[in-house]
């Protein structure tokens, strides 16, 4: 479940502060200064609110966990990564041109803004990593259930879970490592 979460953090990341590097050489209307101050405040605030929405929901479906069944689809993490980065790439890509298209009022800012979604994303998936630690299973959605990629959609009734070692992801959604 949390590699959902987290298959949208890098390229918003890497989009965003590639956006707010070129955004910091672009003078702008109000100037480089207050553009990149702007940005911070906003990467702040974004970050936060990326983090924070849903959690219920997500709390919510983790508590009505099931073990998964024989008949239960669960994918393979480099899978359910590709699949959620093609579905969103047009989305990304546009993002990624309004974030330097927005330096011409505020250098950074958008670019900024940006980053701070994927570093929320990383920090939502971070946290329920530490749930999944903590109850010492792994989540997973049935792909059947996943609408667009969302974890916590109202296609999902309840998630479902396995052992700690099962499947290629740890907990959090990283990739396992292998000794």
């Amino acid at each position: 479940m949390a590699v959902v979460v987290r298959a949208g953090a890098a390229p918003m990341w890497w989009s965003g502060v590639a956006a707010a590097v070129v955004g910091a050489f672009v003078p702008g209307l109000t100037g480089r200064r207050i553009g990149l101050l702007a940005g911070a405040a906003l990467f702040l605030v974004t970050l936060a609110v990326v983090a924070l929405a849903r959690t219920g929901r997500y709390a919510e479906l983790a508590a009505g966990a099931t073990r998964a069944g024989r008949s239960d689809f669960l994918q393979d993490r480099d899978v359910t990564v590709r699949n959620w980065r093609r579905a969103h790439r047009w989305w990304l890509l546009g993002a990624s041109l309004v974030a330097v298209a927005s330096a011409a009022v505020l250098p950074g800012a958008g670019g900024l803004v940006l980053a701070g979604a994927g570093a929320g994303l990383w920090l939502k998936a971070v946290r329920f990593g530490r749930r999944e630690v903590r109850d010492d299973v792994l989540y997973w959605v049935r792909t059947d259930r996943v609408e667009n990629g969302r974890p916590a959609g109202k296609q999902v009734e309840a998630y479902r879970t396995t052992g700690p070692v099962a499947g290629d992801a740890a907990p959090g959604g990283a990739r396992r490592r292998r000794p």
